[in-house]
């Protein structure tokens, strides 16, 4: 599920195989949001976010 063009039904193929986490990440890589949030983290001079509310907020973090 990973790379490839994701407008593409061959792309897909595989979608029967994925787990929660593969169709999650589908999702997240879609979104602008978070793709905002990420590159202010990644420079985090320009953010007051820290990688504990960055995982919080997009239900990165998982119980054990």
């Amino acid at each position: 599920m990973h790379g490839g063009d994701w407008r593409s039904e061959s792309a897909y193929q595989q979608i029967s195989k994925a787990e929660a986490a593969d169709l999650a990440w589908e999702w997240l890589r879609r979104d602008r949001e978070y793709h905002e949030d990420f590159r202010a983290l990644v420079s985090s001079e320009q953010s007051n976010a820290t990688p504990d509310h960055f995982r919080r907020k997009w239900g990165l973090t998982f119980r054990s």
